[in-house]
């Protein structure tokens, strides 16, 4: 079976365009665009020869290999042009870099989603409201992207299989050493004891739970909507001998009950939901005990474009991740005050540590494409991949993306201790 990319990648008014001949004005607001970036030169080659945009002495370099790209970018903006690029329809001998230059000017790279693309716009976000996270909504969505298979995933994932932040020390180090450092680290901020419970919302393919119940002596429950992640994790404890030690459900943490005396949920929440993060903080206070501790490890965009970012549906939003959305650290900290009264006692922010974990991942699936291939994965799908690591990437680059460890607890004793604890290294 060949695998292929989600959705449809052509807009429907990209032909009309087409007909009405303004190619030539869909040409100018990429020329536009580009000269509109302080932060880089580009060389655009297409139909009309080589046109040198901007200052830049080493220019990034695009090719236009089918004139569609430009009507798909003045029909559909950013998206557009990302779809362009899953389609082949353009190629760039730095694809990190041009999408650098767009992330470092957002207010000049918005210019990019004026006219037509208002129309396409609005209906990307009636479909995107469509993938609510209610409990139904919720299994599809996490299907969509984390069913498609698990050997996709280990092509690129070190072998404790973590698809979230790693925390490196110098870029030279391995990812496999970086993803056990933010493990122990969160283990450590939890001041985790044998003597503890742990539930985890948000399994992953199995790498915290049985490094806490391996490395810290605890108990661990987790659970996962994504039934390939389930099996896959229920048979890696099994193989650890861990099974008396790490339960692995396969629930939505809506249905979740007891109480445990630490919670962990590692870049889950960003398939909450925005209208569901006050549901899901008061879940999560509501399964630890008075005392206990909850870290939340989360993917956060800048304060000031969370609403804008609310409001609009991006490439990632559409084609990787359905029905996500990226909170800021305010947004967080005050839905967990709010609706779950937990209280902030630590933040660590691990955001650079970001840009060189995909850039790994990025290295590593390409280095493995023909592995893709034989797996069933087409072209289009292993540039679509290719696209949204380099998209992420460039976002932590330029600042616009943040990941922060944030450490809640229920009482002052609970937040004094820890952070002592960690003051002395523990």
């Amino acid at each position: 079976m060949t695998r292929t990319s989600l959705g449809t990648l052509h807009p429907p008014l990209g032909a009309p365009l087409a007909r009405l001949g303004l190619h030539a004005y869909a040409r100018g607001r990429v020329i536009d665009a580009l000269a509109a970036l302080p932060s880089a030169g580009f060389l655009l080659v297409d139909d009309r020869g080589e046109t040198r945009i901007g200052d830049g002495r080493a220019p990034i370099r695009i090719v236009i290999h089918d004139p569609r790209f430009y009507e798909r970018v003045a029909t559909c903006g950013s998206v557009g042009a990302g779809e362009a690029y899953v389609d082949g329809l353009v190629s760039t001998d730095d694809l990190v870099g041009l999408l650098r230059a767009f992330a470092s000017a957002p207010d000049r790279a918005d210019s990019l989603e004026r006219g037509f693309v208002r129309a396409s716009g609005l209906v990307e976000r009636i479909a995107h409201a469509l993938r609510r996270n209610t409990r139904s909504g919720s299994r599809a969505n996490i299907a969509a992207h984390y069913d498609l298979g698990n050997a996709l995933f280990e092509l690129f994932l070190d072998p404790s299989m973590m698809y979230s932040c790693a925390i490196f020390e110098d870029a030279g180090e391995s990812l496999e050493r970086a993803q056990e450092r933010k493990l122990q680290r969160i283990g450590q901020m939890l001041r985790l004891r044998p003597e503890d419970h742990l539930l985890e919302i948000g399994t992953g393919w199995g790498g915290m739970a049985i490094h806490a119940a391996k490395n810290f002596g605890c108990r661990v429950t987790t659970t996962t909507l994504s039934a390939e992640q389930h099996a896959y994790a229920t048979d890696r404890v099994a193989r650890e001998g861990l099974a008396d030690r790490v339960t692995v459900l396969l629930r939505d943490y809506r249905d979740l009950e007891g109480t445990f005396d630490k919670l962990v949920s590692i870049e889950m929440v960003e398939a909450v939901g925005a209208e569901f993060i006050g549901a899901y903080f008061a879940k999560c206070a509501s399964l630890i005990g008075p005392g206990g501790l909850a870290l939340v490890q989360s993917i956060t965009i800048e304060d000031h474009r969370y609403e804008q970012a609310l409001r609009s549906v991006d490439f990632i939003k559409k084609h990787v991740f359905p029905g996500s959305f990226i909170p800021s650290a305010s947004v967080l900290v005050s839905a967990a005050a709010t609706h779950g009264s937990l209280r902030l006692v630590d933040l660590y922010d691990i955001g650079p540590s970001y840009a060189l974990t995909l850039a790994r991942w990025r290295s590593r699936f390409l280095a493995r494409e023909a592995e893709a291939l034989a797996l069933g994965y087409d072209a289009r799908f292993i540039r679509l991949w290719e696209y949204y690591l380099a998209y992420c990437e460039a976002g932590y680059l330029e600042g616009r993306l943040g990941n922060a460890q944030m450490l809640f607890a229920r009482s002052a004793s609970a937040g004094a201790s820890t952070r002592q604890a960690l003051a002395r290294g523990w």
